[in-house]
């Protein structure tokens, strides 16, 4: 632990939390935020696989576009460059924490199976209150009033019938 440096830990991860960050400059340097030495092409196969392509070309200059965290962009639309931000660096670890949780259902369901793609091979940390972000996870760790009351995959968590399964059942039971 000694020999790691602060850059590379930092390179190491990345976040996309519910409280997005922002900073003053272009859209293309808010994405490219974790990839410096990026191309244009690998930028806007980032937004596409974000979702956020078509709101940045309708911008007033595209990815040109000056932003800053106190502008007219919607949370929803910050939380979706923050995920072509991590999509763009694709670091070794993700720590996605209410990931989506300002982005309207229809992106939602679009942005979870692009994390799917990057999440394969790396390790990642989820924190949802939206069952259907966590489903396909390898091992959940249900959580109530700060401890631990209930893991295991989601078929494992269902066939208990606990906690997990109303919680699961009272966000799906009229959708499926």
């Amino acid at each position: 632990i000694k020999d790691v440096t602060r850059d590379s830990l930092r390179l190491s991860y990345g976040m996309v939390l519910q409280e997005t960050w922002i900073f003053e400059g272009t859209v293309r340097e808010n994405i490219a935020y974790g990839k410096q030495d990026a191309t244009e092409e690998e930028i806007v196969a980032a937004a596409k696989a974000a979702h956020c392509h078509s709101f940045i070309k309708r911008m007033k200059d595209g990815y040109d576009t000056i932003i800053s965290d106190n502008d007219g962009i919607s949370q929803g639309q910050k939380q979706l460059l923050c995920i072509a931000r991590v999509m763009l660096a694709m670091p070794p670890m993700l720590i996605l924490d209410e990931a989506t949780s300002s982005i309207d259902t229809r992106t939602e369901l679009k942005v979870q199976a692009a994390f799917q793609n990057i999440m394969e091979g790396r390790t990642s940390f989820i924190v949802a209150h939206r069952l259907s972000t966590i489903r396909s996870a390898d091992l959940i760790l249900v959580i109530n009033d700060g401890d631990i009351v209930e893991q295991g995959t989601h078929e494992e968590l269902m066939e208990k019938q606990g906690y997990y399964e109303k919680l699961y059942n009272s966000q799906f039971a009229d959708k499926e």
